[in-house]
C-alpha cells in the first residue's frame, strides 16, 4: 500500500519512499524487513514495528539459504566438481540431527563463469530476490574479490572454496571474508624452508603479470629477506616470456621460482629449452596445481616437441596445497578422504577426473559447507541467550553476522582436505605437498606443515648432477702472487748491489785522506752510497705480498716500501744533484762573481742535501698522517677453469694504496720529475767544465743521465702495469737495481782504478817519509808545500795563456796580420817554461809573474832555470 498514491502512480518507475507491505504467509515462507505488516496465527495483523513470522500447526525445519557462485565454465571451471561436492556435504549436514536440528540448509547457486562482470549481475540477483541469504560462497579469486568487497554493505559472511589470491588476506578491505582454499602465499613458507634445507641464499623469479602472482611474489620477497635469502633477479612478462627467460640466462640465475598459469608455463619452458636454462645447474620451482601431463599437451602457441618439453622440465620441484587428507582419519563428516573420493566419483557419473574442472578443489568445497554448518550450529546457543534466532537474520542485523564471524574464526575440525583452521586474515592454514618430476612423472618427496613449521621429508629427491646445484656459480677467490723465481733473482741482484755499496762506502771512508778522494767531496759520495743501499733495500718489501706475510702486516710493508725508496732517492740523487748544481753555479756565472764562489764551503753542500731530505721527510709524514697507506684488493675478470666444473676463478691482487693515491703520486712524481729534469740540464751545461774542487762531476753527470732516464720511463710504465704484478715488480725493481749499479760503478770504480794503478794513496805517504828522513829542518817541509801550491797556480796560468794564444791564432787566420806586440824589456820574459819549445814566429808577451817564476826553484830563492835541481822539476810538473 502506498500512502496517498493512486494505482497509476504506483506503476511509476520511481519507487516512492513512503510505503507499507501486507502479506499472508503461505506454507513456510516469511518476510522480515522494515514497514512490513505480518499475519498472525489468529488472523490479525502485527504493527509495523513488530517482527513476526507465519506459524504452521505442522513442524517443519526452518530453511537457511546459502547463495553460491560456481564457475561451470570460463578460465577455471571449478564448479564442475565443486558443486556436486558441496551438495554432498549439504545432504549429509541436513541428515545430521546433532547439527542445526531445527534448520535446513539450502543452496541457491549460479554459474559465474569465473567472470567478474557476470558475477556482479548474479550478486545483484542474489541480494535482491527472495529469500534472504545468510552466507555467500564464491569460487574464483577475481569473483571473490568483487563479492567480498561488496558483502560488508549487507552484513554478509563470504566463504570461498577456490580463491587463492593473496590480496584477499586484507582484513581492512575484506572484513567478513573466509576461505577453505589456502592463500597462494602458503607456498612461500614451504619454498623458504626448501631454500634453507638445500642451503641456497640467492634465487631468481619469473612471473606472469597478474595480481595474484604479483602479490604472491611480494610476500615471497618479504619472507626471503627475513630469512637472509636474496632475490637477485626478478623478471615478469605479459604474453611473451622469451625476453624474461633470456635475462635469467644472462644474469646467471640458477634457482628460479616460476609463477604463471599452465598455458603460460608451456611457453616459458619452450624458451627454457631454447636457452638451455635447465639441467644439473638449474632448479625450477612451479605451482603444483597444473595437470600431471601439462607439459605433454600439444599447444599451437609453442614450437617445441613433447620430447624437448619433457627434457626441459625434468627435475623441477612443485609445491601444492594439500587438498586431500593424506591420512586415513574420519573427521566431522565421518568420512575418510578415500571414501569421499569414491562418493564424488559416483556422483560425477564416472567422468575422468583430469577432464573435470575443480576436481582437486572438490574437498575444499566439501569442507567449506561443513565449516559453515558447524559455525552456524555454534551460534545457536549464543543467539538464544540474547533472544535472537538464526531465522531472524536480515541484511541490517550485525549481531547475528558478528556471531557467525566469531564462530568461523574459531573453527577447527578434521575435514576430508585435512585439518581446517583459519588464520587471522581468514585464510585456510594447511599442509603443503612437495613433489618432484622424476622420469616424466611427479613423485612425492615431502610435506610441510606451516602451522607448526614441521618438514616431513621422504629423502627420495633425485638430481641430474651429484646433488642439489649451487645457487650461483661457485666463485673461488685466488690471489695473484709475485713469481718467486723473479723475486729471488732480483733479490740476489739487490743483495749484491748492497754489498757493492758497502765496498764503495768502505773504500771512500778508508781513502778519505787521499787528495784525489778529498777533491771529489767524499762525504757527498758517502751519502750517495748510503742512498743507493737504501733504494736497493726497498726491493725486498716491494716483492713481499700475501704469499709471505699476513694481511695485517701488509700496511707496515707498504710503509717500508715508501720510506726506503723515498729517502734512498733523496740521499743518492740529492747528493749528486748538489754537486752538479754547485759546479754549474760557480763556473757559469760572470767573472766577478766566479772569483767569489771559487772558495767551496762544504757545509753549504751538506745543507742543500739536508733541505732535499727534509722536504721528502715532511711530505711523507704528511701523507701518512692525512691519508695513510692501506691494503686494497683489485678484482679481475672471472676466469673459467678447464673442464665441466660449475666454478669460476676470481683473481685478486693486493695493492698498497690510499684514498687519494693519485693525488699524492702526482705531487711526488711532479716534484721528483722537476729535480730529474733540472739535473739533466745542469749535467749538460757543465759537461765541458773542469774543476779540481769536485773532480768527479762529469761522472756525476753521467749517473744523473742514467738515473733520470730510467726513473722517467719506469714511473709511468709501472702505473700502467700495476695490475700485472710480475711485470710491474720487474720494471720497478730492475730500474732501481740498474740505477744503483750504474751510479756506484760510474762514481767509485774510476777512483778505485786510479788509486790502484797509480798508487796515489801510497805516493803521498812515501814522499812524506822521505822528507822526514832527508831533512831535519821544518823549513824544508814548508817550502815543499809552498812549491806545490805555486806549481798549481802556474799550471792554471799556463792553461789560461794557452787558451789566449789559441784565440789570437784563430784571429790571425781569419783577419789581416796584427802589428807586433811590444816586447818586455826583460829578455828573460821571452824564455818559455821548462819543457815548452821556443816559439819561432809568435812573440807573445808573458806576464811578469810567469817570468819570475824561475826564482822559485833556486835553492836560496834566486837560482836560474839552468841550474834547477832535477828533483824539484818532478814536483813542478807533477
Amino acid at each position: 500500500r502506498y500512502r496517498g498514491l493512486t494505482q497509476e502512480q504506483v506503476g511509476a518507475t520511481v519507487l516512492p519512499l513512503d510505503y507499507e507491505i501486507e502479506y499472508i504467509c503461505r506454507g513456510n515462507r516469511w518476510i522480515v524487513g522494515p514497514k512490513v505488516r505480518k499475519c498472525l496465527p489468529n488472523g490479525t495483523w502485527t504493527d509495523l514495528t513488530q517482527r513476526s513470522k507465519c506459524c504452521d500447526s505442522i513442524h517443519h525445519p526452518k530453511k537457511l539459504y546459502i547463495g553460491a557462485l560456481f564457475p561451470m565454465s570460463g578460465g577455471w571451471p571449478g564448479g564442475q566438481a565443486c558443486l556436486p561436492s558441496a551438495q554432498m556435504a549439504l545432504d549429509l549436514v541436513n541428515k545430521r540431527t546433532d547439527i542445526l536440528p531445527e534448520y535446513e540448509l539450502e543452496l541457491i547457486h549460479y554459474d559465474s563463469m569465473c567472470d567478474p562482470g557476470e558475477a556482479t549481475k548474479l550478486l545483484y540477483d542474489l541480494l535482491y530476490t527472495e529469500p534472504i541469504k545468510m552466507v555467500l560462497m564464491p569460487g574464483c579469486s577475481s569473483v571473490s574479490t568483487l563479492v567480498a568487497e561488496a558483502a560488508r554493505m549487507w552484513n554478509l559472511i563470504v566463504l570461498s572454496y577456490g580463491s587463492s589470491s593473496p590480496a584477499l588476506s586484507n582484513r581492512q578491505r575484506f572484513p567478513t571474508f573466509f576461505r577453505t582454499h589456502p592463500s597462494a602465499t602458503l607456498h612461500n613458507p614451504t619454498r623458504v624452508q626448501l631454500f634453507q634445507k638445500w642451503k641456497w641464499t640467492k634465487i631468481a623469479t619469473i612471473q606472469q603479470t597478474t595480481e595474484v602472482f604479483t602479490s604472491t611474489l611480494d610476500d615471497l620477497e618479504a619472507r626471503t629477506k627475513e630469512a637472509g635469502i636474496e632475490i637477485s633477479v626478478r623478471q615478469s612478462f605479459l604474453t611473451d616470456p622469451a625476453p624474461a627467460v633470456k635475462n635469467l640466462k644472462r644474469q646467471d640465475a640458477r634457482i628460479i621460482v616460476g609463477l604463471f598459469y599452465e598455458t603460460e608455463a608451456r611457453k616459458v619452458f619452450c624458451e627454457v629449452y631454447k636457452e638451455k636454462l635447465y639441467g644439473k645447474k638449474y632448479v625450477w620451482f612451479l605451482i603444483g596445481w597444473y595437470a600431471d601431463n601439462w607439459f605433454k599437451i600439444k599447444d599451437p602457441s609453442i614450437n617445441c616437441t613433447v620430447e624437448q618439453m619433457t627434457e626441459a622440465v625434468e627435475g623441477h620441484v612443485t609445491t601444492e596445497i594439500v587438498m586431500l587428507n593424506p591420512e586415513t582419519v574420519r573427521g566431522a563428516s565421518n568420512l575418510t578422504s578415500q571414501e569421499f573420493l569414491n562418493q564424488l566419483m559416483s556422483k560425477l557419473g564416472g567422468k575422468n577426473p583430469e577432464e573435470t574442472g575443480g576436481f582437486q578443489e572438490a574437498p575444499l568445497a566439501y569442507d567449506a559447507v561443513w565449516a559453515l554448518a558447524l559455525a552456524l550450529n555454534k551460534t545457536v546457543g549464543p543467539l538464544k541467550a540474547k533472544g535472537r534466532r538464526l531465522e531472524d537474520f536480515n541484511y541490517n542485523n550485525r549481531d547475528i553476522t558478528a556471531e557467525i564471524y566469531r564462530a568461523l574464526n574459531t573453527s577447527s575440525f578434521e575435514g576430508v582436505s585435512g585439518h581446517v583452521v583459519f588464520d587471522a586474515q581468514g585464510s585456510r592454514m594447511a599442509w603443503t605437498l612437495i613433489e618432484q618430476l622424476q622420469g616424466g612423472s611427479y613423485k612425492k618427496i615431502g610435506y610441510f606443515d606451516s602451522t607448526k613449521g614441521n618438514l616431513s621429508w621422504y629423502g627420495n629427491d633425485k638430481w641430474i648432477g651429484p646433488g642439489p646445484p649451487a645457487d650461483q656459480t661457485v666463485v673461488i677467490e685466488v690471489f695473484r702472487f709475485l713469481s718467486q723465481k723473479l723475486f729471488v733473482s732480483v733479490s740476489v741482484f739487490a743483495g749484491l748491489g748492497i754489498l757493492l755499496g758497502i765496498v764503495c762506502l768502505t773504500f771512500n771512508i778508508y781513502n778519505s785522506n787521499v787528495r784525489y778522494i778529498q777533491n771529489s767531496q767524499p762525504y757527498l759520495n758517502n751519502m750517495t752510497a748510503v742512498g743507493c743501499m737504501m733504494a736497493l733495500a726497498a726491493v725486498f718489501p716491494l716483492g713481499l705480498d700475501g704469499h709471505h706475510i699476513h694481511r695485517k702486516q701488509f700496511p707496515v710493508v707498504c710503509q717500508f716500501r715508501l720510506w726506503l725508496l723515498g729517502l734512498g732517492f733523496s740521499l743518492a740523487y740529492g747528493s749528486m744533484f748538489t754537486k752538479i748544481w754547485w759546479v754549474h753555479t760557480v763556473f757559469t756565472k760572470k767573472d766577478d762573481k766566479k772569483e767569489k764562489r771559487k772558495h767551496l764551503e762544504p757545509w753549504k753542500l751538506y745543507a742543500t742535501v739536508g733541505v732535499l731530505l727534509v722536504i721528502d721527510v715532511l711530505s711523507l709524514m704528511i701523507w701518512q698522517i692525512v691519508d695513510p697507506l692501506h691494503i686494497t684488493v683489485e678484482k679481475f675478470v672471472r676466469e673459467a677453469p678447464k673442464g665441466d666444473l660449475d666454478v669460476l676463478i676470481q683473481p685478486l691482487l693486493e695493492h698498497c694504496s690510499s684514498d687519494k693515491m693519485n693525488t699524492w703520486l702526482g705531487v711526488v712524481y711532479g716534484y721528483k720529475g722537476l729535480l730529474l729534469l733540472l739535473g739533466i740540464f745542469l749535467a749538460y751545461e757543465t759537461k765541458s767544465i773542469s774543476t779540481e774542487k769536485i773532480n768527479d762531476h762529469r761522472a756525476v753527470g753521467m749517473a744523473i743521465y742514467n738515473v733520470s732516464v730510467l726513473c722517467m720511463i719506469t714511473a709511468p710504465v709501472t702505473m700502467i702495469l700495476s695490475s700485472q704484478q710480475d711485470a710491474s715488480f720487474a720494471f720497478a725493481s730492475l730500474a732501481i737495481v740498474f740505477s744503483v749499479y750504474i751510479t756506484l760503478v760510474v762514481l767509485f770504480v774510476p777512483k778505485m782504478r786510479r788509486l790502484i794503478t797509480r798508487g796515489e794513496w801510497q805516493s803521498d805517504t812515501q814522499e812524506t817519509m822521505k822528507t822526514q828522513g832527508s831533512s831535519t829542518n821544518n823549513n824544508d817541509e814548508e817550502k815543499s808545500r809552498q812549491l806545490e801550491r805555486e806549481n798549481k797556480e802556474l799550471q792554471k796560468i799556463i792553461q789560461e795563456k794557452e787558451e789566449r794564444v789559441s784565440e789570437l791564432r784563430n784571429q790571425l787566420n781569419h783577419s789581416t796580420p796584427l802589428l807586433p806586440i811590444p816586447s818586455n824589456n826583460d829578455p828573460k820574459s821571452l824564455i818559455p817554461p821548462p819543457g815548452y819549445p821556443n816559439p819561432a814566429s809568435d812573440n807573445h808577451s808573458l806576464p811578469p809573474s810567469f817570468s819570475n817564476s824561475s826564482n822559485l826553484y833556486q835553492p836560496d830563492g834566486k837560482i836560474s832555470r839552468n841550474n834547477c835541481h832535477t828533483s824539484r822539476l818532478q814536483l813542478l810538473y807533477k
